[in-house]
């Protein structure tokens, strides 16, 4: 297999954007733990949509309307355990609390 000149340097160049992207998102997390409590527990769209059982297009209207809080690490969305169960409390039902605390 040949690869030109030009095509090697575009591919190169696409590669060291990459990672520098995956090199900004890594230091985004070195301080988590001095960020989150010792037992804080984080959850992501596919944790919390399995777990509330809705559609990530759900939590999606929940966040931007205000009632579920959230925090983003690159492109990532994550949830504190803390917050879903304050939202569940304020937003839920009793059955979807009792689902979170047997998970998290």
């Amino acid at each position: 297999m040949y690869i030109n000149n030009e095509d090697f340097e575009t591919w190169m160049q696409k590669l060291s954007k990459k990672l520098t992207e995956i090199g900004h998102d890594l230091k985004s997390l070195i301080n988590t733990n001095e960020v989150l409590d010792k037992d804080e527990k984080l959850l992501d769209n596919q944790d919390l949509a399995f777990l509330l059982k809705t559609s990530y297009r759900t939590l999606q209207r929940h966040r931007t309307s205000g009632k579920l809080r959230y925090f983003m690490i690159g492109h990532k969305t994550y949830y504190k355990a803390s917050d879903v169960r304050e939202f569940i409390r304020n937003h839920g039902n009793g059955g979807m609390m009792s689902e979170l605390d047997k998970q998290v």
